[in-house]
């Protein structure tokens, strides 16, 4: 599989528009498309805090955009397809 599509980075300001809530729906979608990879971040959740306006993950206080970007990795995994931008 290759990559065509440039990662989104921790500082990108849509970022900043994520809610916990939402947040917690992503965690559990990585937990479900994860688990047949053997990623299992069982107590990962939204950290309660931020850097810049955006809110940190609590599996080493990770971004968001990194959240974002495996989840990505793991939906075109699936798809067994190229991740195009």
């Amino acid at each position: 599989m290759t990559m065509n599509r440039t990662p989104i980075a921790p500082d990108d300001p849509r970022m900043r528009d994520y809610t916990p809530a939402q947040i917690t729906v992503l965690l559990r979608e990585l937990h479900t498309r994860g688990a047949r990879f053997g990623i299992q971040w069982g107590s990962a959740t939204t950290h309660h805090s931020t850097v810049d306006g955006r809110i940190l993950v609590d599996f080493g206080n990770a971004p968001t955009a990194t959240l974002l970007n495996l989840l990505h990795l793991l939906r075109d995994t699936e798809r067994n397809e190229p991740w195009e931008s």
